[in-house]
Parts: C-alpha cells; sequence; structure tokens
C-alpha cells in the first residue's frame, strides 16, 4: 500500500512538473520580442475637407517598420491604394499608388525629400504631458509651423519602442520616438494619423520592396497624375 501510495505521488508531482513547464514556455512564447519591429494601425482624417483631393482621403492607414525601414499603407474604399516605402539608410522614400489599371511609384532621393519637407516646416516645444496611445505611453509636443506663426498643433510619440531616429526623413526630424499622434502632407494633402493599436510582431524585409509590377515615373509625372485627378 505504501509503495502504490508512493508510487502515485512520484506520477503527481511529475505530472505537476510538466504542466508547468509546458506553461514556462508558452508564456515565453507569447512573449517573444521582436526588436525594432512592428505594425501600428492608425485613424486617419483629412485636415482640410475643402481640398480638391480630399475625396481619395483614406479612414485608416498601417505602419510596418524592421529597423531603417518602414512603409505606410493606405486604402479608400478598396480603390484608391497608396503606400509611402522609407530607407532611412538609402535616405529614400518611394511612393506607390493603384488606381483602376494605374500601377506606378515614384522614388524621391535626399535632395528630393528636403525638398518635400521644406514645404512643411515645423518648430517643437516639448511639453511634460504624456497620455497613453495604443497602449504606450506617449509624450506631447506642440508643433507651429515656422511659415506661419501662431498656427499650431499636438504631436504625440513614443519612446518605449526606440529607434530615436526613426523620423530622418521627416519634418519630424528632431523628434526621437515613433509618432502616434501627427499630420503629414504628401502631394499638397494634409492628414492627421492616430494610433489606435500596436503590434510587436515579424515584418519581412520584402514588405519594403516596390512590386516589381510597379511603372517607375518621375515625381513630376506624379504630381501630375495627382492633379489630373482632383
Amino acid at each position: 500500500m505504501f509503495l502504490y501510495i508512493h508510487s502515485f505521488y512520484q506520477r503527481f508531482v511529475f505530472l505537476i512538473f510538466i504542466i508547468h513547464l509546458a506553461a514556462f514556455y508558452s508564456c515565453k512564447g507569447s512573449k517573444e520580442k521582436y526588436e525594432n519591429q512592428g505594425v501600428i494601425e492608425f485613424d486617419v482624417t483629412c485636415v482640410d475637407m475643402n481640398h480638391p483631393l480630399s475625396t481619395l482621403a483614406p479612414s485608416s492607414a498601417t505602419l510596418k517598420f524592421n529597423n531603417q525601414k518602414f512603409l505606410l499603407d493606405m486604402s479608400t474604399m478598396g480603390i484608391f491604394k497608396t503606400a509611402i516605402i522609407g530607407d532611412n539608410e538609402k535616405k529614400t522614400i518611394a511612393q506607390t499608388v493603384k488606381f483602376l489599371d494605374i500601377k506606378q511609384a515614384c522614388i524621391d532621393d535626399e535632395n528630393a525629400i528636403k525638398e518635400e519637407n521644406g514645404q512643411y516646416v515645423l518648430k517643437f516645444t516639448e511639453t511634460k504631458e504624456t497620455k497613453m496611445i495604443a497602449g504606450l505611453k506617449c509624450h506631447k509636443v506642440i508643433a507651429e509651423f515656422v511659415n506661419e506663426p501662431g498656427k499650431t498643433f499636438d504631436v504625440y510619440y513614443t519612446k518605449e519602442l526606440g529607434m530615436p531616429d526613426c523620423n530622418i526623413l521627416t519634418p519630424y526630424f528632431s523628434i526621437k520616438g515613433i509618432l502616434m499622434d501627427y499630420r503629414l502632407k504628401r502631394m499638397g494633402l494634409e492628414l492627421r494619423f492616430v494610433a489606435k493599436k500596436y503590434r510587436n510582431e515579424e515584418v519581412p524585409l520584402s514588405v519594403f520592396e516596390i512590386p516589381a509590377y510597379m511603372k517607375i515615373i518621375s515625381k513630376q509625372e506624379m504630381e501630375e497624375f495627382f492633379k489630373s485627378i482632383q
């Protein structure tokens, strides 16, 4: 009888050990962190609803990032799709467009990027205010248009994801963290992005490649295209 109880006790202890071991590895796997990689989903609104391109403004956007590369993907009713693909190391920003039978992309080099940013110059005033956005602690700065003194808007960014130099190709180059509530102007259309969900997940580098079926055009041709659909 004693031997039977002892054997039962051993089996019970072994079973508990296996359960705890499985739980440990399950939790470990669920907490796996992909450093400097992830996906942020944004709500998007058009700043000026009277702008000729406001009807093409998306209501949401998805940012995917992997170290020095990022992709901001936007779609309007699934018909008009555009993406902005940045490479901080190569100092290039590409914009792709898919609309009806049009599939094209333009690539800005460092000089073109500086020229674009020169049309949207901002200066920032740090504050001590913080708030949670998409589960991340975000810091508030006040952005003021250099060419329109007194005209301001709030910007929030997070330091929790690292990558302090992620904004070097944008008008927000002096902000050391990922933007979570901000504005962006491209092809004359100004949009506001507010993060609603963050996921730490692996993002393959292939995501940041311009699809082979895209026709590469000049920046001027892309601007003329946007003017033609206004």
